[in-house]
Parts: C-alpha cells; structure tokens; sequence
C-alpha cells in the first residue's frame, strides 16, 4: 500500500498534478477567481451609490440644502414635530396652536427632508450714513452692494433672517440726547426682497430711534414688503410672540427675538406694554425663557435671536454667560447674536451652540470681520452648523476667499475653545 506520510517526505508522495486535474477543483478555483475579481469592486460600487443616494449627499443639480454633509454632531437633535391635521392636499402637518394663526407660515423647501436658515448681523438702510447710501446709490437693490455669493447663499436658504436696526418711517421725531438716530424711506424695505431676507428681527436698541409712531410705521412697511418681523409689537403679546415656520413636509421652526441693551430702568428703546408699542426686552428674562418654553411644548426647533453684549470687543460679558445657560436650559436648540458690531466667538452651552455675535452684516463703512451662519435642520435629527466668513468694506459685504477666509477662520478657532472649525466652516463642539 502507497505511503503517502513519513516523518521526512512526505510531500514527494502527494500527487500534486493528480489533485489539480480534477474537474471540481477546476470549477471551485475557477469560481473564487472570478468572485475576487468582479465581487469585490462590485461591492465598492454598491456602498458608494449607497452613499450616493442617501437624502444628505449632493447630487447633480441638487437643490441648495441638499449639497450639506450631515454632521450630527454639529448641533443638537431637533424636536421632530408632531403631525396632528391634515392639509388640502391630505399631507400631515404640525398642529397651529390657537393665537398662533397670525404668527404662522407655512413654506415650500427646497429639499423635502432638510431646511435651512441663514443668519446674518446688522444692516442698516438711512441713506444719510454710508451703508444706506450705497443700496440708494444701487437703485435700492442689494446687486452690487453685497457680493454674489453671498446673495447667492441668501436666496438659497430657505428662511432668512437678519437684524433691522432702524425705523421704517417718514415721520417721528428722533430720540434726544442720543448720538446715532436711525430712520430709512419706507419703501426701502424692498431691498430686503433683493437680499432674499423672509424675517427680520426688531428687538434692538435702534428700532425706536424716531419714536413709537415710527416703530408702527415700520411694522406697515415691512407688511407691504412681504417681510414678517419679530422682536416687536403693537404690545407685548405681539413683541413677544414666536414666529413660526412650518414645511410642507412637517418640519417647524419657531424664532423668538428680544433685546436686553440698554441696561437701564427707563431706556430710549421702549418695550412693549399689555397695551404699548415697543420692543421685546428681556434684561429681565422671565417672559422670554416662558416664550422658548411654550414654543418646545408646541414641537418647534427653537432658534433664540438676541440683542446683548458689548459694542466693538469680543470679549463675553455677565450677562451673556448667564442669559446663554438660561436660554438654553429653557429649551432653546440654537441661540443667534447681534449688537456688539464685531464677531465674538461661537461655544456650546448645556450643549446648545451659542453664535455670541456675528458682527455687522452691512452697516458701515468701516473693513471688519463678518459672517453669515447657515444652519440646516434635517429629517434624521441632525443639525449642520456653518459659519460662512465675509468682510464689510467700504459700504459693501462680500463673501471672504483665500488668504483672508483662512485668517477669519483662525481667528474664529482662537477665540472659540468650546469648538472644532473646520476649512468649510462647519463647526462641532470640541
């Protein structure tokens, strides 16, 4: 009998050639040949077209917000609303609470499954200073004043918001005593429909620089140009009233503006009264941590749109660090900042992100430092946070490239500890 294992040699007793020649070793190696070479970049194909389709990549001539990268840690997970009617056409719809009938819009999106806001600082209209002369001088249009790209990224958001520190009005008497008095042509509101702004916020220290009648004044030409504003009020259940979106594909966003500058007991900019024009002031921020509670209670992403801090430094005051955390933990899922004039850095408070101050948007003619912030809520829960560096300069606001986006960049990263930057600008906590 054939020996085929000894302690030496047993390989010289293996019929090799034998063992081959067979027909189903043929067909099996055959067969793993042919798996390794179409299988495996077959599988890679799948998982990229997978990645591909997926609702948050960007696709050939993909609307706006869906060229977003989902990051989900960048922002916390919204609320996602409750469907609770029905509209015509039988899709479900959050519910309209009652009394938020008037303070209620419900918008198309350019992606069904993601909605984007921008965020932008102070603008400012009178033609008497530089900024507004520059839009009168443009034929009361933003083409030319604000760079393309950055009107671009305007119009492309779904809502847009900026701060309107000034009074639409003709009339009113400007306030005594106070050094820079604000007050633009009522019709010069349309320039906001050039900018693609939807919302305007009036909680700030120049909306009642030409009095209470001018403040009214300005609610009726922002209703003309189509512009909803909140912040502001016939009293203060409109002041302070959230403005609510809802898509057509279920998603809603409530934005409460308010205003604690001005840090006296009787100051210019008067607040609103159960039965008085004003503004939305919240030094005392009772009703306002109220507001971003009932806004919660009614399923809402809650963005929080404040006037605080100090003018021309980046440096945190008191009361931003302690209003922050209050609004927060109240609920707020992202809270927006204006009125120091120069950008201030961006952290994440009780794990809400903070934008402390985007600086002026167009205000001036002085060069600084600006930013738009473009937030994008999608359907999975996650929130994309970007910050979008520009420069206001010589009566204009461009969208900053090269040398100077990477230097607004670091600076942004070297007052902001609490945040990862990224060179696109997308911001995570650190």
């Amino acid at each position: 009998m054939k020996k085929y294992y000894d302690d030496h040699h047993w390989t010289e007793n293996l019929d090799i050639r034998g063992f081959f020649s067979k027909p189903q070793v043929v067909a099996f190696l055959l067969t793993f040949f042919i798996v390794l070479a179409v299988g495996i970049p077959g599988l890679l194909l799948y998982a990229r077209q997978i990645k591909g389709t997926d609702a948050t990549e960007p696709e050939s001539g993909a609307s706006f917000a869906g060229r977003w990268e989902a990051i989900p840690e960048a922002g916390v997970a919204m609320n996602a609303a409750v469907p609770e009617t029905e509209d015509v056409s039988g899709q479900q719809m959050p519910a309209i609470y009652e009394g938020d009938e008037d303070y209620t819009h419900i918008i198309s999106t350019s992606d069904t499954d993601s909605i984007t806001i921008g965020f932008a600082g102070d603008i400012l209209f009178d033609d008497n200073y530089a900024a507004g002369y520059s839009f009168k001088r443009a034929g009361n249009t933003a083409e030319g004043v604000i760079g393309q790209s950055l009107l671009d990224k305007m119009r492309g958001a779904d809502i847009m918001m900026v701060n309107n520190e000034f009074a639409y009005s003709n009339g009113g008497v400007p306030t005594e005593g106070k050094t820079y008095t604000f007050r633009a042509r009522p019709e010069t509101a349309s320039i906001l429909n050039t900018m693609g702004v939807d919302i305007v916020g009036l909680a700030n220290n120049h909306a009642y620089d030409y009095g209470q009648q001018a403040l009214v004044d300005s609610f009726a030409a922002l209703d003309n140009a189509g512009v909803a504003y909140v912040g502001a009020g016939n009293d203060i259940e409109e002041a302070s009233h959230p403005v609510y979106y809802v898509t057509d594909s279920g998603l809603k966003i409530a934005i409460i503006c308010a205003t604690q500058i001005e840090r006296l007991d009787n100051p210019d900019t008067k607040g609103a009264t159960e039965n008085s024009p004003g503004v939305f002031r919240c030094l005392n921020d009772s009703l306002l941590l109220e507001k971003i509670r009932e806004a919660r209670e009614r399923n809402a992403y809650v963005v929080v749109f404040i006037h605080w801090g100090t003018e021309s430094t980046d440096e945190i005051d008191y009361y931003q660090n302690l209003q922050a955390k209050e609004i927060a933990e109240a609920g707020a899922n992202l809270i927006i900042g204006s009125h120091p004039h120069v950008l201030q850095k961006i952290d994440y408070v009780s794990g809400v992100p903070v934008v402390f101050s985007m600086g002026n948007f167009i205000f001036n003619s002085k060069t600084l430092d600006t930013c738009m912030i473009l937030t994008t809520l999608h359907r999975n829960g996650s929130v994309n946070l970007q910050f979008v560096p520009a420069v206001q300069s010589g009566s204009t606001v461009y969208e900053a490239a090269g040398e100077d986006a990477a230097r607004i960049m670091n600076y942004m990263g070297s007052i902001s500890p609490g945040i990862n930057i990224d060179t696109n600008g997308y911001i995570s906590p650190r």
